[in-house]
């Protein structure tokens, strides 16, 4: 759904204004990652999780039936050979904007060939391919990542790697023989608290990412941000204070934000109309294999070794900048592609 609403304004917007609007999205994306903390805090204590997702379920169901207002891409009508629903949509958004259409005919050849998951790996995109994959599956390990370690953190009381002082034994079966340690105890309201402020942290560096993106690039300003995500999670075994903790968390969230708002926007640039939305769909598969894999580093491995999960964090994110770093092509003020 992400990728989807992402392909679509990038080829509704101009090439000037792209590296701007794109990232500014973050925020309706921070809204509601609030509002499931600010709902959690009042709905977990005291009707229990399963009515916290049936609430969180509502949003998704409206917005199912909020698609059919929302205009086809101009771009895809005309690569289908429909330039009548394409002049139909740039009619309704001249409209909108108190504007007009400029005169003449809208002309583009028909393709004959729609994009295959094979053009992907063409000679052409082959290379730009496979590392987008593996940056985009970094990215998704980090940020799923951050957001459980904080968790796990908070919960167990693992910073420094001590151990929580409510550890409870839970007793299986009969016997009496099976024993394991359980930490699920409730968050507190400080643990929600916490879990607020480094969120807000993803739009923290929103104005930054935003002047990296358009003056630096998109791949000198993914590799430095990425560069820096390897050292803040290296930096969360540092024994600190509940506020140190809280900075590095904050920057953390600060920074994957950052990552994702990146490739999003060098993802749909780089290939033609025709292969943008498979690259992007794709890349969101690796994007989910990455957040499949990330609880079993930030839930199973840290509880084991802190320092051990973290390294291994880190080491994602320093092969996904080197990787950013030599991207071979650079999208920054580089018109939208019509056709391979």
């Amino acid at each position: 759904m992400a990728a989807g609403r992402l392909i679509i304004k990038t080829e509704f917007l101009p090439t000037k204004y792209r590296g701007y609007m794109l990232p500014l999205s973050q925020v309706f994306w921070l809204a509601g990652s609030l509002l499931i903390i600010g709902l959690a805090s009042v709905v977990i204590p005291t009707i229990g999780w399963r009515w916290l997702i049936r609430i969180a379920s509502i949003p998704g169901i409206i917005l199912i039936m909020a698609f059919k207002f929302i205009p086809e891409s101009a771009r895809f009508h005309v690569s289908t050979g429909n330039t009548q629903a394409a002049v139909a949509t740039l009619e309704h958004i001249a409209k909108m904007n108190r504007s007009v259409m400029p005169e003449g005919k809208l002309l583009e050849p028909v393709l004959e060939k729609r994009g295959r998951f094979a053009d992907l790996l063409d000679a052409k995109y082959l290379r730009t391919t496979l590392q987008i994959w593996v940056i985009w599956l970094g990215i998704s390990f980090a940020y799923y990542g951050v957001i459980l370690a904080s968790a796990e953190l908070l919960e167990r009381d693992l910073v420094c790697g001590s151990k929580a002082d409510s550890e409870v034994v839970v007793t299986g079966g009969d016997s009496g023989e099976s024993q394991s340690p359980c930490y699920c105890h409730m968050f507190a309201p400080s643990d929600y608290r916490t879990m607020i402020i480094s969120t807000i942290g993803e739009i923290a560096l929103n104005p930054l990412n935003i002047l990296g993106i358009n003056f630096l690039g998109r791949r000198l300003s993914l590799s430095i941000t990425m560069g820096c995500t390897a050292l803040f999670f290296l930096l969360l075994n540092i024994c600190t204070s509940s506020a140190g903790l809280i900075g590095f968390l904050f920057m953390l969230r600060a920074l994957v934000a950052a990552n994702f708002n990146t490739i999003y926007i060098y993802t749909a640039e780089v290939y033609p109309t025709t292969m943008r939305a498979l690259g992007m769909g794709t890349s969101g598969s690796l994007c989910r294999i990455g957040a499949m894999v990330a609880p079993f580093i930030s839930q199973v491995l840290m509880s084991a070794s802190i320092l051990g999960a973290l390294c291994l964090f880190s080491s994602v994110c320093v092969v996904c900048a080197i990787s950013a770093f030599t991207l071979p092509i650079e999208t920054k003020g580089r018109a939208l592609q019509q056709i391979k």
